[in-house]
């Protein structure tokens, strides 16, 4: 059956014997799109070696993808904490001069400590740390995306594996409510017309400004 994929350049195609995507230069409409892997497979004769070797390939590449996407989800948790720390130090840095502000006020010497340079720093390395964690918290709200319980299947996980011996799901389910609730904040500012931090692929993003 001719194909209708571009000729004498790499293309990616999905292979019709294993089903995976390959790369394919073809030479004419009518090479077959079937991997070097899978050109042993054609043959009425030879299907019991094509499922096996199918089974063997698609484990391998599962295998592989798993390896990477706990490898970046650690990443991911590190990252985080990193920034918990950033973010707990400044607050606890802004709370002392919020205390030093509320006593200076009665003596009138409000303006003037507002205007000292070591309090507009702080202010800014605040907001960066805030801009910082939003990062990571809208990495974590799309990994979340992938790894929740499905509504559909009683104790699995959107992903397919079962809840309890899925890791991105237990990594995730700590910071889980953090997560819903940094996004339920900046879903409310999107909805009022503020700036938010919401991915531009959130449902409740909009066309309101994103910081």
């Amino acid at each position: 059956m001719p194909h209708a994929y571009e000729l004498h350049v790499d293309v990616t195609a999905q292979c019709l014997c294993c089903l995976a995507p390959r790369v394919f230069r073809f030479a004419s409409p009518s090479d077959q799109v079937v991997c070097a892997t899978c050109v042993s497979h054609l043959g009425t004769d030879k299907s019991e070696r094509r499922d096996r070797e199918h089974v063997t390939m698609w484990a391998h590449l599962a295998a592989d993808q798993q390896v990477n996407h706990h490898a970046e989800v650690e990443r991911l948790r590190a990252n985080l904490a990193d920034e918990a720390a950033v973010v707990a130090s400044l607050r606890a840095e802004s709370a002392g001069l919020t205390a030093v502000v509320a006593g200076e006020f009665a003596a009138g010497g409000v303006r003037d400590l507002l205007e000292n340079d070591v309090v507009r720093r702080a202010d800014r390395a605040t907001e960066l740390a805030n801009r910082r964690n939003d990062r990571a918290m809208a990495v974590l709200w799309r990994l979340e995306r992938l790894h929740h319980e499905n509504d559909a299947k009683f104790g699995a996980c959107a992903c397919g594996e079962p809840v309890l011996t899925c890791k991105e799901f237990a990594a995730i389910e700590p910071e889980r409510q953090a997560v819903r609730d940094w996004e339920k904040k900046n879903a409310a500012l999107a909805a009022e017309g503020k700036r938010h931090a919401l991915p531009a692929e959130h449902p409740a993003a909009g066309r309101s400004p994103r910081r």
